[in-house]
């Protein structure tokens, strides 16, 4: 490879870390051109980046970016397909899925928003994280939920306190 070729592609991992808080590396040697392909797809569709690279070009984008820690490093042994995305969860469910007929990708570690988690064993939590939008969603929820009460309340209060003085009313008559 040309010294021009790596530092193209250096310079295009180095701007995927630094536009990307969540990447994923996984091991995906071994699948077939028709295994890789249908990855491929599943990722374009869920607006996942794949790309594959040198570890020795990753090491170095990541240690421009500020990104590289020791334990990322040691991650970074044989074959490395490089996942990058907006959304944490998105490659642990898609990974999870495309291995129920798939024995890969295999996760050698993930780094979310300056969080690492390290081996296959974290794709279930990886894929249980809950997006920004979701977040979002049960906070509103929960802040929602103690004005709808108080509203119910006054609603049903209202109620009661017209009963109240209806029967007062009719009592005294």
């Amino acid at each position: 490879m040309k010294r021009s070729d790596k530092q193209h592609i250096l310079d295009g991992l180095i701007e995927s870390f630094k536009s990307s808080d969540f990447f994923y590396f996984t091991d995906t040697s071994g699948l077939t051109v028709e295994q890789i392909n249908n990855l491929r797809r599943e990722c374009f569709g869920k607006e996942v980046k794949l790309q594959v690279a040198k570890n020795t070009l990753i090491i170095k984008a990541l240690q421009e970016t500020g990104k590289l820690t020791d334990e990322l490093e040691s991650a970074l042994v044989g074959p490395t397909a490089i996942m990058f995305t907006q959304t944490a969860n998105v490659p642990g469910k898609m990974i999870l899925d495309f291995r129920k007929k798939n024995p890969k990708p295999i996760l050698k570690a993930a780094y979310i928003d300056s969080a690492l988690y390290f081996g296959d064993d974290q794709l279930k939590a990886l894929s249980s994280l809950k997006s920004k939008e979701e977040l979002v969603g049960d906070i509103i929820s929960i802040l929602q939920s103690p004005a709808k009460n108080v509203i119910s309340a006054l609603k049903s209060g209202g109620s009661t306190i017209a009963g109240l003085v209806k029967a007062l009313e009719e009592r005294a008559a």
